[in-house]
């Protein structure tokens, strides 16, 4: 549509022109509603734009056009040609991409998601920041970006000292023989509370085991670095589950020895200033509030923690963005270290991809309420109920488990993509189990579909031809809808959205079951036939691939 702007009105710059899909087949496949935006640049009204566009197409019609249509205002109604998608559904099936633009060729991106606190089992209120992350990681490295996926870890501060008094004196020897997390959970809670208690002495002590930590002391650091490795290694299991694998491991404690570098440059570039005994840095005038970088007595907190951290990574990776995936309670503090970053100096793009929060059957996710319930019970339970359908249908199946496994964990991780990550979102296992509707296990099963389609179209001796003839309404749908599989992709990642994917790949599944319906394949001619199972093939291989960049599994058989 470009050319025709740029040959009606030559001199003007037209590189944000284009034809989007037609909301309705009655409007054609693609819509240039441009006309409209182009007439306070031109000074002309819409439709005489539109009508100069269309005349110049006409005059030397490209090759992908077939009918072009002039409508209401200045709309532009694109018809393509049946040759050109043939040839595009061809060219696009070819592609080890699918489609998929490499815009992050050479380009690095690090990506900070899920970041679990060491000593404390996952739960499910860290399924959103591990899910959505983790789909997004896989989308950027689709787009051709190098991933640096790093898991900064909660491993620092006050809560190492308690554990360390309590994993001294209130776990039996057996307990500290066959040290676990539920162990070091279960002696954290024991300390703190008797950290609470009115003589003070205990959180005195537990103080004192924190400072000499921090001073480095040789017993309480190999105590740390026992804690750390048995955490890291709880939540690989967890992550080992879910499909989930990381490039570092930093937490907190990787960036511990830079904080006072970053608050002493601050304080030389007259960012920060001392009020009433802590330096802070007054964003006011950018109104957002005040932000802390030293506290009264001294410490640091997550601010000074994440301008030492983009330090080090911008000075280790060069990278063109840094993307964190944290709940949308900390929007204030993002907002606030990006601004400071960007005044110390920092040019790499920051992101805060924040999500909402997540309830379970109507419920808040709270400990007080006894709903926190443990990722891996919530994982076990999934596979549970997912063996139950499986049985149900084939009560014989040699494969249940690992069938069960594939559907119980897609079911749990598309029941969060599905949704805008901002939104909270309540858990439900019907909803996230349904084989009818928006679910995961409902779009495992139509690519299963596939797969048995063409394993009957083999067993008679039928297979999808090498080229593609698009007739009915049905098929012409399904295929300008597998067409924008690449777009949608590069759009999910624009906007750091995995729920585009989703429902992408959720429309275009309900689209090839309508074409399914109305187009007859196994018993069709055989040029018809043929033709046919190539388009339901390359459904089968965008459906796949879709699912797999949000991390779910696609079984042949269900």
């Amino acid at each position: 549509m470009k050319c025709g702007f740029e040959a009606a009105f030559p001199g003007n710059d037209f590189s944000k022109v284009k034809a989007l899909p037609a909301t309705d087949p009655k409007f054609g496949d693609f819509q240039c509603n441009d006309a409209l935006a182009g007439a306070k640049v031109l000074h002309l009204p819409p439709r005489k734009i539109a009508e100069a566009v269309y005349a110049k197409l006409m005059e030397s019609k490209p090759a992908f056009v077939d009918k072009v249509e002039l409508a209401g205002p200045g709309f532009l109604n694109i018809t393509v040609s049946a040759d050109w998608l043939a040839a595009q559904l061809a060219a696009l099936g070819a592609q080890d991409t699918l489609g998929i633009p490499q815009t992050g060729a050479g380009k690095r991106v690090v990506l900070d998601y899920s970041s679990p606190n060491a000593a404390k089992q996952m739960h499910i209120g860290h399924i959103r920041s591990t899910v959505i992350g983790n789909a997004i990681d896989r989308i950027f490295r689709a787009l051709g970006y190098n991933v640096v996926a790093d898991n900064h870890l909660g491993d620092w501060g006050t809560q190492f000292g308690i554990l360390i008094k309590g994993y001294r004196e209130l776990l039996t020897q057996e307990e500290r023989d066959n040290l676990s997390v539920p162990y070091l959970e279960k002696c954290y809670v024991l300390s703190a509370a008797k950290a609470k208690e009115e003589d003070g002495v205990w959180k005195e002590a537990c103080k004192a085991e924190l400072v000499k930590l921090q001073q480095g002391d040789p017993d309480n650091l190999a105590l740390w670095k026992k804690f750390i490795e048995i955490s890291i290694n709880e939540f690989n299991r967890m992550y080992d589950k879910l499909g989930v694998k990381f490039d570092t491991y930093r937490g907190e404690s990787y960036y511990n020895d830079t904080m006072p570098g970053v608050v002493a440059r601050l304080q030389e570039m007259g960012l920060a200033v001392e009020s009433e005994g802590a330096l802070v840095v007054n964003l006011e005038e950018e109104k957002l509030g005040v932000a802390i970088v030293r506290k009264s007595d001294g410490g640091y907190n997550y601010t000074t923690s994440d301008l030492a951290c983009v330090e080090m990574r911008v000075d280790e990776y060069a990278p063109e963005r840094i993307i964190y995936v944290t709940d949308a309670r900390q929007q204030l503090h993002f907002k606030q270290w990006f601004n400071i970053a960007g005044k110390m100096g920092v040019t790499a793009k920051l992101v805060h991809v924040p999500f909402g929060l997540m309830s379970y059957q109507g419920k808040a996710i709270s400990t007080r309420e006894g709903n926190l319930i443990k990722l891996d019970e919530l994982l076990a339970e999934a596979v549970r109920r997912s063996k139950e359908i499986v049985l149900s249908r084939t009560p014989d199946c040699p494969n249940a488990d690992q069938l069960a496994q594939a559907i119980g964990y897609g079911a749990v991780k598309y029941s969060d993509l599905s949704h805008d990550p901002i939104t909270d979102i309540d858990f439900s296992w019907d909803k996230a189990l349904a084989l009818e509707g928006n679910s995961g296990p409902y779009l495992q099963y139509a690519y299963a579909r596939v797969c048995s389609l063409l394993d009957k179209a083999a067993a008679m001796e039928a297979r999808p031809a090498e080229t593609f003839a698009v007739v009915e309404p049905a098929e012409k749908q399904l295929a300008l809808q597998l067409l924008q599989f690449g777009p949608t992709v590069l759009r999910a990642a624009e906007n750091y959205k995995p729920s585009v994917l989703a429902d992408y790949l959720f429309q275009t599944a309900q689209l090839y079951s309508s074409f399914y319906q109305r187009s007859p394949i196994l018993r069709s001619e055989p040029d018809v036939r043929d033709a046919r199972l190539a388009l339901c093939a390359l459904f089968g291989k965008v459906l796949s691939k879709g699912l797999s960049l949000l991390g779910i599994e696609t079984p042949k058989r269900i």
